[in-house]
C-alpha cells in the first residue's frame, strides 16, 4: 500500500506585506481585506505564519476580532467607533489578503493616547461567536445614564458630587 504524502507545512517567522516594506510576525494585528471592497478590512491577530511546502502559498492562522455590529446584539450608545471583541473565532486565511498592520490596544491604554491613528483600535471585551457571550460581562458604568465609559463621548466631572456625566446627559 503506496503511503500518502501530505504536504509539509513549514512555519515562518514572519511575512512582508506585500506592496508595503511592513513586515508582520505571530502576535501582530493585521487589516485583511473584505470580499466587498465597500466594506471596512477585518481586523485579526496573526496565531501563526506558514509556508505549503508543495505549493509555495503562505497562510496565515489568525484569531478575529469583530466589530459590535458584527456581533450579536450589535453595536450600542457605549460602543466605540473604533471598538473591537477579540472573538474565540479562529481561522486560516491566505497573507495575500493581508492589507497592512494595525494596533489593538488595551481600553486603559486607548483611552490614554495622545492621539488615535487611522490603524489604532481597542478591545476590552472577548466575545464568543457562537453564544453571543461577552467576557467580562460586566464593565464599570458612569454618569446618570449608567452606561460604560465610551472614549468617543466627552465626559464632564461635577464639581460638587465629582460625578462624571457624559456630555450629553448634560444637555
Amino acid at each position: 500500500m503506496a503511503k500518502s504524502k501530505a504536504a509539509a507545512k513549514k512555519v515562518l517567522q514572519s511575512y512582508s506585506i506585500k506592496g508595503t516594506n511592513k513586515v508582520v510576525k505571530a502576535g501582530d494585528c493585521v487589516l485583511m481585506r473584505a470580499q466587498d471592497p465597500e466594506k471596512p478590512p477585518y481586523v485579526a491577530r496573526i496565531e501563526s505564519i506558514e509556508i505549503d511546502g508543495k505549493k509555495k502559498n503562505v497562510i496565515v492562522n489568525v484569531r478575529w476580532y469583530y466589530r459590535p455590529e458584527e456581533s450579536i446584539g450589535g453595536r450600542r450608545q457605549f460602543h466605540g467607533v473604533k471598538e473591537l471583541f477579540l472573538s474565540d473565532h479562529y481561522d486560516i486565511q491566505s497573507a495575500d489578503t493581508i492589507e497592512g498592520k494595525c494596533t489593538v490596544h488595551s481600553f486603559k491604554n486607548y483611552t490614554k493616547l495622545e492621539s488615535v491613528g487611522s490603524e489604532d483600535y481597542f478591545c476590552r471585551f472577548e466575545y464568543k461567536a457562537a453564544t453571543g457571550g461577552f467576557t467580562p460581562d460586566r464593565v464599570a458604568v458612569y454618569c446618570k445614564c449608567e452606561m460604560p465609559y465610551n472614549p468617543d463621548d466627552l465626559m464632564v466631572q461635577c464639581e460638587t458630587c465629582k460625578d462624571w456625566l457624559s456630555f450629553w446627559t448634560l444637555q
